[in-house]
């Protein structure tokens, strides 16, 4: 009896522990459910409203068109089309509901029974790597996808309950699968059914067939290891995966499965990485200093010619040598990018040649140096003597190896005589050369020693094809550019505007510098760059043919070429009158073909002073600064034909020339019988004994004795062509 006594106290004592714990658990089940509710109910009324959540993408897109409007490049998320529900295939419907949520339109936003088969999977794989897997409803996808970030821990799977409980009680089953179709990631940096449809079929997600809908719906899991272009197989693999469930739900019958072939499914072809990449690569990045920084997605319109980037890639890749890289550059009047190539092929080298690279441009530099001099007073007709010359120890020498003589600007211009170029930079200073490049837009330091004239400092391709492009509009800047407009959700927030207020020469200097443009491509070394029509342009060719150059225009359209090696080695044959002028030629018959054939205005009123020139126009001083070298440091060496004060004021004696003046160099002479067929004279004029000609080295190109000045020989006449008598340069 006692011991019956004492163990009844006992069970009751356990009793009211067990009714106690469950008086406590239901107390604390009840606040739980209170606090989900409250929470729940709060995140429902901070919740967004359906058509916010519409036009809310995940990161920025920005989409560049062509100048006809053509989608060129995607960058950023990718979304198509924004699908409604209405409009989504059935067959897209059933598959993702029957592969990623079977019992969506039964549950609150939270499958218990997934949740405990998650848990299941979970504690038979305990101690393993694997995650909980399969209880998110397709509800919790959207929550997460809009909402919360894809890091994993149970803190952002408690929110991502809340919301998905929450989004139930705010939106219809419709509108949340709408949501979902149109902003799930599947791969390939597509969101949205649409864009996936497009990336992978070439077609928009209203015309999606049953296999493709498979597909599609079969990437969601695992969107890299299912894609159809990276791996094809494993796509149709767990498309067929997708079928089966949708038999086992009754979306579709066993029929239908088997005659649903994701084999036969034809796939959109890759995208070809081509040359309009270059063009992209250097236009987007100037959207930083163009447009305020925004999230929303953009339309950034171009310049870019479709047609004329073909035109040119075909160019570059027809007309390079083996081994060696081109670019190409065309800029319309007001420096609209028509085309751009920075390279023969984007995908192994994505280095822009035409934007970055710095190369010697050889004789196509030469532009500078005769604008200085038209600048200054001189005529296309004036005579100079092409004759062995020596600046500051430095003595050039002509392609040719050889010196014609008497012979006119238009003439030395058109065959790149170099002897004459260092005669007019000495003349006028080779400051106010390097002064002149910089104001028609290189951009790369420009060194004032003599040999600059040849064009020895480093330049950009599109700074060069710039230059040209100023020289064309009749000396008014051109500023190159590639984008014409932004617009974000359809408003504009950027539109170019051309300035044309900087004038850079006077329109006299411009068409006379074009009159000797267009000489050195009809009758000169650009002669492989006529294309049938007016070409004004120069050649450029550097020490041991390193670079060849051809810049031209023609109707409107500014066109520099660039050939060479990344490394500098050179390249045998390369001249910018062979390779670079044939492509030049062989990209303008087709980028000008549509555009009138244009005349060049080369018939200008000369300024007065220059129509009767005085003395002091003639013997000005040139300039006598100190050199300096590319970056603009004093070389600390003055022309040797100047005297200057020493530091103390003593007298400084100029160096000596290496050669008695009017000396030629060391085995090479005039060739008399050459001059007489290269000026068409019969016989050599006779030379008046009081000829004041300067000796080489002088610097003095002209000699004014009033009224009329007096020339050793009346110029050549202008003819077609000096067949042979300068290889191109």
């Amino acid at each position: 009896m006692a011991k019956a006594a004492s163990r009844k106290p006992r069970a009751s004592r356990w009793r009211r522990i067990a009714g106690w714990t469950l008086i406590a658990g239901i107390s604390a089940a009840l606040l739980a459910v209170i606090a989900l509710l409250i929470a729940v109910y709060t995140a429902r009324a901070s919740l967004p409203s359906f058509e916010q959540l519409r036009s809310s993408p995940n990161g920025q897109m920005i989409r560049v068109h062509a100048a006809d409007g053509t989608v060129i490049v995607s960058l950023g998320p990718s979304y198509g089309e924004w699908i409604a529900y209405r409009d989504i295939p059935l067959v897209m419907r059933q598959a993702m509901v029957a592969v990623e949520d079977r019992r969506y339109r039964s549950h609150w936003g939270v499958d218990p029974i997934g949740i405990a088969r998650s848990v299941k999977v979970g504690w038979d794989n305990y101690g393993s790597d694997r995650r909980l897997q399969g209880a998110s409803t397709i509800t919790q996808q959207v929550a997460r996808t809009v909402f919360l970030s894809n890091r994993y821990d149970l803190g952002r799977k408690l929110r991502e309950m809340i919301l998905a409980l929450a989004m139930e009680r705010k939106f219809t089953k419709d509108q949340i699968l709408e949501l979902y179709l149109n902003k799930v990631y599947f791969g390939g940096g597509a969101y949205g059914i649409d864009a996936a449809s497009r990336r992978f079929f070439a077609h928009p997600a209203t015309d999606l067939s049953l296999s493709e809908a498979a597909v599609i719906a079969g990437l969601v899991k695992a969107p890299s290891r299912y894609s159809p272009t990276a791996d094809a197989q494993a796509a149709v693999g767990r498309a067929g995966v997708v079928l089966d469930v949708m038999v086992d739900v009754g979306a579709i019958s066993a029929a239908e499965a088997a005659a649903a072939e994701p084999t036969e499914v034809k796939l959109a072809p890759e995208p070809r990485r081509n040359s309009v990449r270059y063009f992209t690569d250097w236009a987007l990045p100037q959207l930083e200093m163009l447009i305020d920084e925004t999230q929303a997605p953009l339309d950034v319109w171009t310049t870019l010619d479709l047609s004329a980037q073909a035109a040119a890639d075909r160019a570059i890749q027809a007309n390079t040598p083996a081994g060696v890289q081109g670019a190409l550059v065309a800029l319309d009047r007001d420096g609209a990018v028509r085309a751009l190539v920075g390279g023969k092929d984007y995908v192994s080298s994505n280095y822009n040649r035409a934007t970055q690279a710095n190369r010697q441009p050889g004789s196509a530099f030469k532009l500078f140096v005769y604008l200085a001099a038209l600048e200054a007073g001189f005529k296309a007709d004036d005579t100079v003597v092409d004759e062995p010359v020596t600046i500051d120890g430095w003595s050039p020498r002509n392609s040719s190896g050889r010196f014609s003589g008497p012979i006119n600007i238009r003439s030395a211009f058109a065959y790149s005589v170099n002897t004459v170029a260092a005669k007019l930079g000495q003349e006028v200073g080779f400051g106010t050369v390097a002064d002149m490049a910089r104001r028609f837009g290189i951009t790369t330091p420009v060194g004032t020693r003599p040999a600059m004239v040849l064009g020895t400092s480093e330049v950009r391709l599109i700074d060069m094809t710039r230059a040209f492009a100023s020289v064309a509009q009749k000396g008014v800047a051109v500023t190159p550019y590639g984008i014409t407009r932004v617009t974000a959700n359809g408003s504009v927030i950027y539109s170019h505007e051309v300035d044309t207020s900087r004038v850079l020469v006077a329109p006299y200097v411009a068409a006379q510098m074009t009159d000797l443009l267009q000489t050195a491509v009809a009758t000169g070394t650009g002669r492989a760059a006529q294309i049938g029509r007016p070409v004004a342009g120069k050649t450029g060719t550097t020490s041991s043919n390193k670079d060849g150059y051809f810049v031209g225009f023609s109707s409107g359209l500014t066109t520099g070429v660039w050939m060479g090696r990344d490394d500098s080695r050179a390249v045998g044959g390369l001249q910018g009158g062979t390779a670079p002028a044939r492509a030049f030629a062989s990209f303008m018959r087709s980028a000008v073909a549509k555009r009138p054939v244009e005349q060049f205005d080369t018939q200008v009123t000369l300024p007065e002073w220059q129509l009767e020139p005085d003395e002091e126009s003639y013997f000005g001083e040139p300039d006598n600064g100190l050199f300096v070298d590319e970056d603009g440091y004093p070389i600390g060496e003055r022309d040797p034909v100047y005297v200057t004060p020493g530091e103390e004021g003593e007298i400084v004696q100029p160096l000596p020339p290496r050669q008695p003046p009017g000396a030629p160099p060391e085995g090479e002479q005039l060739d008399r019988d050459w001059i007489e067929r290269v000026l068409g004279r019969d016989e050599a004029a006779p030379r008046d004994p009081d000829d004041r000609r300067p000796q080489p080295g002088q610097g003095r190109l002209r000699e004014p004795p009033p009224p009329i000045r007096e020339r050793d020989t009346p110029p050549p006449p202008r003819r077609e062509a000096y067949p042979g008598d300068f290889p191109n340069q």
